[in-house]
């Protein structure tokens, strides 16, 4: 019996931030778990960037801290591709071949643009594209090169993230309609990982941890400054004697994600007891953290050394990856009528 290909997963990081407790939990775990499923391939989307990264100093270290985290949180190079999306230029030729088979009304209806649009519309612009580059209009069309180039059948996103995937699958529709008797793309489908389907992880004002207002808890922080921050989480003015509710705790929603079910179930029961205070659960919040995230952190701070072996892992996963867009794009430049 021929033995069955093994489906590929591909998952896309944009280095626009230092990494931090909400991205392990809501996108590099749920991602890194998919290997035992699929054959997976990541990359940093460092073009994406571009639409509002504008320091070259800013958007290399951020592009070199990605694939450092992703490493430290246990990604194998040897068992995965992982690449720059700027390191393959297969990339930006399909851009262009799909943008032709596109409709630029599939376009108006993205999310990120018509977001934009409306503030515009808020603020009382009379110019609704103000502020909109066209890096931002063209983004979905780039996303879905970068999903077919690889020759996707999944693609792990957010909920927010879904309508990305959703064009590809439209984009790819569109051109094996038009030139599917010489080539087909395969028609990929999300999947959103379990844990996104829970409670997202509270930042340090008890909002939704995310980069975009400013409360997040990073990474790779030294054990003091770390300490600082879980301080900082916000509590009510319950008294150490009355019990607590533990799932309206900040604190106690992020501490079930890293610390073991039996301590979480012990925590539990004791906040609801009464006669644990506040700060002492902080305390051992900052214990579960700083035990989980010092190797990651060693891990991380000697791959962030310029002479460590992050290059060459990227350079070798851009071999990879090269050799896979080359042989696809071959194909499509057929199927359109352009020489191979």
């Amino acid at each position: 019996m021929e033995k069955e290909t093994p489906k590929i997963s591909l998952t896309g990081i944009k280095p626009t931030g230092e990494p931090h407790l909400g991205n392990l939990i809501g996108a590099i775990r749920p991602a890194l778990n998919l290997t035992e499923q699929y054959d997976s391939i990541y990359f940093i989307a460092d073009y994406h960037a571009l639409t509002s990264i504008r320091d070259p100093k800013l958007l290399r270290h951020y592009t070199r801290s990605v694939a450092a985290t992703w490493m430290a949180a246990g990604l194998d190079p040897q068992e995965t591709i992982i690449y720059r999306q700027s390191d393959i230029p297969e990339i930006f030729e399909l851009h262009w071949a799909l943008s032709c088979v596109t409709a630029k009304g599939l376009m108006n209806r993205a999310h990120a643009y018509k977001a934009a649009r409306d503030q515009n519309a808020a603020a009382g612009r009379d110019d609704l594209d103000a502020g909109v580059n066209m890096g931002l209009y063209n983004y979905p069309v780039l996303m879905a090169v970068d999903i077919l180039i690889m020759g996707s059948d999944v693609v792990p996103v957010g909920k927010d993230q879904l309508q990305h995937v959703e064009y590809a699958a439209d984009i790819a529709g569109t051109f094996n309609h038009l030139y599917g008797d010489a080539y087909e793309f395969k028609i990929p489908q999300a999947v959103v990982p379990q844990e996104d389907t829970g409670r997202t992880l509270p930042g340090l004002d008890g909002r939704k941890m995310s980069k975009s207002y400013d409360n997040t808890i990073p990474l790779f922080l030294p054990e003091g400054k770390l300490k600082k921050l879980v301080r900082r989480i916000p509590t009510d003015s319950t008294s150490v004697e009355e019990p607590k509710d533990p799932d309206s705790s900040s604190v106690f929603q992020i501490l079930e994600q890293f610390a073991t079910p039996e301590v979480i179930a012990d925590t539990r029961k004791r906040l609801m007891a009464g006669g644990v205070g506040w700060g002492e659960l902080k305390n051992q919040l900052f214990e579960v953290l700083n035990e989980e995230l010092t190797p990651m952190r060693e891990r991380y701070n000697a791959l962030m050394e310029p002479d460590s072996q992050l290059e060459t892992v990227l350079s070798e996963g851009a071999e990879k990856a090269r050799d896979r867009a080359q042989n696809l794009l071959g194909s499509v430049r057929s199927a359109i009528g352009i020489s191979r």
